[in-house]
């Protein structure tokens, strides 16, 4: 295998310099073996690495982390928006066929906004483990494609020092610890040791809960929210209907190729 990817790796949901949550991604003339995409995610190390492949509007997208394929990534999805809309100079709006559906994203001048389907949860009984992984007591709690556990306060999201083994065990494909904010309506963390994320500095996906709940919660349709990890980052929420409008900011960081000569030997080695 000859040639060259491009990529580029971003910070999605950054209001400035090593804020955010970064993503690589990689422009494809083609579709790749599964198997070679999923080595260079791996290679990448990090959270989500996205793949696109198409032209003039219209992208073919898929999002890996460094151990599995997932269906739907948010910051993956901006970060790859970035890259495409840095191609495609006279587009104002792009879509992307994944496995979730058709997804748009809309630029507005540095901001871009992404049209993400509602992620359904429903109240639940607590998990006994999840009280035992957080160590401490949830004032609600939702299962959907996340498990997502509400606590009382920002300090508590903040402070918060789970036992990882015991998450990844947990239902779901991950764990969403969500409270009222200080200076913003919500804030949320998110862990995901099953998928090979202890923890995820900024999840687009998980305002696809977030955004219904804290929305019914709030009263309001139009929602600032803020993840507390280590490198934070900000989103800005919209529920439209059985839709969520997530929107915001990317850095930029590196830019360089991936060599496939180099990588044909390695791959066939390991698959």
């Amino acid at each position: 295998m000859r040639g060259t990817i491009p990529i580029q790796q971003v910070a999605a949901f950054a209001e400035g310099p090593f804020e955010g949550n970064p993503a690589a991604v990689c422009s494809l003339d083609a579709w790749l073996p599964d198997a070679l995409l999923q080595s260079i995610a791996a290679e990448n190390n990090l959270s989500e690495t996205a793949f696109v492949v198409g032209a003039d509007g219209c992208y073919g997208l898929r999002w890996f982390t460094p151990s599995c394929e997932v269906d739907l990534c948010g910051h993956a999805t901006l970060a790859a928006a970035h890259v495409v809309f840095q191609q495609d100079q006279g587009q104002e709006q792009i879509r992307f066929e994944s496995r979730s559906g058709d997804l748009l994203v809309r630029r507005r001048g540095e901001r871009f906004t992404l049209d993400f389907p509602v992620q359904e949860s429903r109240p639940c009984e607590a998990p006994p483990e999840l009280n035992r992984a957080l160590n401490l007591r949830t004032t609600a709690c939702l299962q959907g494609v996340d498990l997502m556990a509400v606590v009382a306060d920002e300090e508590t999201v903040r402070r918060l020092q789970p036992d990882l083994a015991m998450v990844a065990a947990l239902p779901g494909r991950g764990l969403i610890v969500t409270a009222p904010g200080i200076n913003a309506d919500f804030v949320s963390r998110f862990f995901a040791p099953g998928l090979g994320i202890d923890e995820d500095p900024v999840t687009g996906s998980a305002h696809c809960s977030l955004t219904p709940y804290w929305a019914e919660q709030l009263g309001r349709s139009c929602l600032d929210a803020r993840q507390l990890s280590q490198r934070s980052g900000t989103l800005h929420c919209q529920l439209q209907g059985e839709r969520v409008l997530i929107t915001g900011r990317v850095m930029p960081f590196l830019s360089g190729v991936i060599h496939l000569a180099d990588l044909t030997p390695l791959t066939a080695k390991q698959h």
